[in-house]
């Protein structure tokens, strides 16, 4: 397939850019990210202290049992430990949850779906309980905390109410309080008029990967690999199917994707514990392509550019330039020896902001804007691939994303040169050796896999070894060794002494893989009871 170049003539720095740009050098700046961030968890430094407005993911691809239909997913507040009770997660009142389209390449949103959320709480001075009894319906009375939204379909100036007072499917508490969550999960499940359905509510964090990226990418020698470091962890979805139609414009199958979260630009909080939101409503998340606010945009630009609108992107050269440029193959070459592919990366340039040429690019002129896109008109595969348009499946990632696309896999491949050459790169093959994600998706609408039960997780057992996206066996232990976290720090050390190339990076990710180490063997320590 042919990549569209990149335009010769780029628009100077958006204004609202000016003041957060900086000059950022060095691999280690690139890298610079708080621990535990995956896709868009916990990406930028403003975004860490309100995770309801945290995006994480978006998903949207053809409906695989509706193929008439496109369905779309975005997820909100990461790392849910499933027994976080007794408030749990629910979803921010008043705050604006969107999924964006634009269907004639303008980087304008010409359609906007919007969750508007409310809360209904009548536990007052009676009980901390989230729940006083077992919950077999989401309209059940012992459900003492629950929520209802509204769902609206905005296009220019015109604004449609889809549904109101829609369920919400609740946090899974435990199955003592909730014995039949997928019956709850199937009655928040909400038809709309003229066809398609809504979902909102907790499910499992369908992102599978290794987190030990940051240490050293996978490690000095490509052995951190295999641990899914988001399993067990749940996060709060909206999910959306409607016919293919109602996105596209003209005869053009192609549409951009991206979700976006906006709250009040005030909120004050009064001296009786009450908050009250005023002012207008501003952007405070953004998400569209994975992973690139975490690997792509420039440490001082993260809270910026999730308040930037996708028109805006190609004005900030320094945005343009990391696309053009990448900073992850330079690592991939200093640290396993693998040649970099020659800038300026044109293919790269296509995937996240024009999209491919003859697969996903809009007709006619294009903004250059990272977001998803999706060619409606390539059908569902039957056979699909995790390793997307890579594998031969037109109907994966970068063509929109689905569920069990492999993402990081993907695009390490399409960093490395692999849309360019047409050819896997052989020593990377492997990825991140996580495959799958830790529980089964659906299938059928919502497609989300169910979330982890706060009596213990579903995650299937077999250990890091199983390379499969599992946790480690239940006989792991509850918390993180400290001879072994020592011994850890020795071996990073070491790696640093024995490689004067590699002193730079490891120095400023020293801390950060021996953190990001704790949080791994945490998560492999903590005991799992099947649900």
């Amino acid at each position: 397939m042919q990549l569209i170049p990149r335009k010769k003539h780029v628009r100077g720095a958006a204004a609202c850019f000016a003041a957060s740009a900086v000059a950022v050098t060095g691999s280690a700046a690139l890298l610079a990210a708080e621990v535990g961030t995956a896709s868009s968890h916990r990406e930028a430094p403003l975004i860490i202290s309100d995770p309801q407005a945290d995006n994480t993911d978006v998903y949207a691809f053809v409906s695989p049992d509706a193929p008439d239909t496109t369905t779309l997913i975005a997820s909100w507040l990461p790392f849910q430990e499933p027994a976080g009770g007794p408030n749990f997660y629910p979803f921010a009142d008043g705050t604006h949850y969107d999924i964006n389209i634009d269907n004639n390449g303008d980087a304008e949103p010409d359609v906007t779906y919007r969750w508007v959320f409310s809360t209904q709480d009548d536990r007052g001075t009676d009980t901390f309980l989230y729940n006083n009894g077992p919950v077999t319906s989401v309209n059940d009375p012992t459900l003492l905390f629950r929520q209802t939204y509204t769902l609206e379909r905005i296009a220019g100036n015109n604004t449609e109410t889809l549904v109101d007072n829609a369920v919400v499917a609740p946090s899974n508490v435990g199955a003592a309080s909730m014995p039949d969550y997928s019956a709850l999960r199937n009655e928040a499940v909400t038809p709309l008029p003229g066809g398609g359905q809504t979902f909102a509510g907790q499910a499992d964090d369908s992102f599978f990967l290794d987190l030990r990226i940051f240490d050293l990418l996978y490690g000095g020698d490509l052995s951190e690999t295999g641990a899914d470091t988001l399993s067990g962890y749940n996060v709060n979805s909206v999910a959306l199917q409607v016919p293919s139609a109602e996105l596209t414009s003209g005869n053009d199958p192609v549409v951009g994707v991206w979700s976006t979260t906006a709250r009040p630009s005030m909120r004050v909080q009064a001296a009786d514990g009450t908050q009250k939101a005023r002012g207008d409503m501003v952007q405070v998340s953004r998400l569209g392509m994975p992973l690139v606010n975490e690997v792509v945009v420039p440490a001082g630009l993260k809270d910026a550019f999730n308040a930037l609108p996708p028109s805006k992107d190609a004005t900030v050269q320094p945005v343009v330039d990391r696309v053009n440029d990448p900073e992850v193959p330079k690592l991939i070459e200093a640290i396993y020896g693998i040649p970099a592919p020659k800038a300026p990366r044109d293919d790269i340039f296509a995937i996240f902001l024009t999209g491919i040429d003859g697969l996903n690019k809009p007709k006619g002129e294009v903004t250059p804007a990272e977001m998803l896109r999706l060619n409606t008109s390539i059908p569902p595969a039957s056979e699909p691939n995790r390793l997307g348009v890579l594998g031969g499946d037109n109907a994966g990632f970068p063509n929109g994303r689905r569920l069990a696309d492999d993402v990081v896999d993907i695009e390490i491949q399409a960093l490395e040169g692999a849309v360019r050459t047409g050819e896997i790169v052989e020593p990377l093959a492997a990825g991140d050796a996580v495959d799958e994600n830790d529980l089964p998706f659906g299938d059928t609408f919502p497609y989300l896999a169910l979330p982890h039960s706060g009596s213990g997780t579903g995650a299937p057992d077999g250990g890091v070894a199983a390379g499969g996206g599992g946790t480690a066996d239940k006989a792991s232990v509850t918390a993180p060794d400290r001879r072994v976290v020592a011994k850890e720090k020795q071996r990073i050390i070491a790696a640093e002494d024995s490689s004067s190339s590699l002193m730079p990076v490891s120095a400023a990710l020293l801390g950060l893989g021996l953190a990001a180490f704790g949080v791994v063997v945490l998560r492999r320590g903590r005991s799992r009871v099947e649900s």
